[in-house]
């Protein structure tokens, strides 16, 4: 699973925000033609602009406890 730190929120401040984690969606089809699929502010999946973004690594803890905040917050 990969993160991904907002760094432009340009023209979409209801959907994003800048400076915030976003947990990135695996689409090969988006990233061929430079956009990266995440969860926004909505709690849907829509595709942005790469260069919105920085993707991030992150230890398996850290990522395990984000995993599980993100899924009791849709409880």
């Amino acid at each position: 699973m990969k993160f991904a730190i907002c760094l432009d929120n340009e023209g979409y401040k209801a959907s994003l925000e800048a400076g915030k984690l976003y947990r990135v969606i695996q689409d090969e089809e988006a990233a061929a033609h430079g956009y990266i699929k995440i969860t926004d502010e909505s709690g849907e999946d829509y595709v942005f602009a790469a260069s919105r973004f920085h993707v991030i690594e992150l230890p398996m803890t850290v990522e395990k406890a984000l995993l599980s905040a993100i899924f009791q917050n849709k409880q």
